[in-house]
């Protein structure tokens, strides 16, 4: 595997994969125009051991990292144009947040589907119209590219493709080296529930959100929630409505199913324990959830995400 970087190139983009990869016994190189070291945008230098010129177009696969922004400037065309020669003949082509402008760049999303960060999305949308800009995504695999969301996603990415290579059970082992989780498939949000709520100013409410997360299962009803926040349930729904912009009900259903999500991807439970255990009750009613709000059903969502025999 080859990692193309330049100067300024998110250190955590080039050092979180390849921490992922080295240790799943990949060879991987970094690669630079010249050979030369380059300057991390942290100020720490990267030793490279190749230079770009020199990588043959039968690399197994690349892998493009990010730069801080690019505020809607380019890569060098020399880069470019490396990076389009070597991603005509990769088995596959990766990059790690803003490094999907690069990709674009060099024409290789042209009609796919892609993202990059969440900041960085619009921007990329704006930039190259041709490509499908999924910005809600982790990662985005389209045929033999495939594109990571900000940052910590280039970890994801990465234990994706030891899953790919080298099975589940490699990846899961290797995701717990890390202490990282292998529970963010392509497709899923960016963000979980309760991250991407922002911090009520109410103490209490914080401590009603952070409960239904740590105990999806449990008795969160309106009154039950009314009743630990000592407040009356009409003014639980003011709270949530002016802090979390959604009915007490929405969140909790919400965190019930990200939590379902996280059990279909992982184990191999019944459909009808997991129901049980996120707080649905039953089967059925967790189905026409997921129904209603992924278009597809629980059996559907894990053969499509889940990491482990259904």
């Amino acid at each position: 595997m080859v990692v193309v970087v330049g100067d300024g190139v998110v250190l955590l983009d080039v050092a979180g994969p390849v921490q992922v990869l080295h240790g799943s016994g990949y060879r991987v190189r970094l690669a630079s125009l010249g050979g030369r070291a380059v300057v991390s945008d942290t100020g720490i230098p990267l030793g490279v051991e190749l230079a770009v010129e020199d990588v043959p177009e039968t690399v197994d696969t690349v892998m493009v990292p990010g730069y801080p922004t690019v505020n809607g400037h380019g890569h060098p065309q020399e880069l470019i144009a490396h990076v389009r020669r070597l991603g005509a003949g990769a088995r596959r082509t990766t990059s790690a947040c803003t490094g999907a402008y690069l990709l674009a760049e060099a024409g290789l999303l042209d009609g796919r589907r892609a993202t990059t960060h969440w900041a960085e999305c619009a921007m990329l949308a704006r930039r190259f119209p041709q490509v499908r800009v999924e910005p809600d995504a982790i990662y985005v695999r389209d045929g033999p590219v495939i594109t990571s969301a900000g940052v910590t996603a280039g970890i994801d990415l990465a234990l994706a493709l030891v899953e790919e290579d080298h099975g589940p059970e490699v990846a899961r082992t290797a995701a717990k080296y890390l202490v990282v989780f292998l529970q963010r498939p392509g497709g899923q949000s960016q963000f979980s529930v309760r991250s991407a709520v922002t911090p009520p100013r109410n103490a209490g409410l914080r401590r009603v959100l952070d409960a239904v997360v740590a105990d999806p299962g449990g008795n969160h009803t309106l009154a039950a929630m009314a009743e630990r926040l000592a407040v009356s349930e009409r003014h639980l729904n003011r709270l949530f409505r002016r802090e979390v912009g959604s009915t007490p009900g929405q969140y909790v259903e919400s965190v019930r199913m990200e939590a379902a999500q996280a059990m279909l991807e992982s184990c191999d439970a019944g459909v009808d324990t997991i129901a049980r255990t996120c707080g649905f009750g039953t089967d059925e009613t967790m189905r026409r959830v997921f129904v209603r709000l992924l278009g597809a059903p629980p059996a559907a969502y894990r053969a499509r995400f889940g990491t482990t025999p259904a």
